[in-house]
């Protein structure tokens, strides 16, 4: 499991995580590690603070799930959203999440590990 932002990603294992993912978004969605509309609103308006969000984000959207089966139905996928890394998020706090949880630390993806799937490949073919 990896995080990272549209822009960026250029794999073909990308999962929207958000909720509204670009229009020709064609891969996975999973709509329930999005933020609610109503956390969304609120932060880009400036109602709430950065601790804030994450503090709703998780006590109203992770504390429904469960980390391991997460986990497991995406430690081979990328969750996507819109910000760049510099950028406060809500796939950091999912990362945080699953290592608070599981020990496991999920990192930023980056351009060089969409090659890290090539197996037993035969130059002379």
């Amino acid at each position: 499991m990896k995080t990272s932002y549209f822009k960026y990603y250029t794999g073909d294992d990308g999962v929207a995580v958000c909720l509204y993912p670009p229009i020709d978004w064609g891969g996975l969605q999973f709509p329930a590690l999005a933020p609610s509309r109503d956390i969304f609103y609120a932060i880009k308006s400036g109602k709430i603070d950065e601790t804030e969000y994450e503090r709703r984000f998780r006590e109203e959207i992770l504390i429904r799930l469960d980390p391991q089966q997460i986990y497991n139905m995406f430690k081979n996928n990328v969750l996507l959203c819109w910000e760049n890394p510099e950028k406060f998020c809500h796939r950091k706090i999912i990362s945080q999440w699953i290592f608070e949880n599981l020990k496991i630390e999920v990192p930023e993806w980056k351009k060089k590990d969409q090659f890290k799937k090539v197996k037993n490949v035969n130059p002379l073919f």
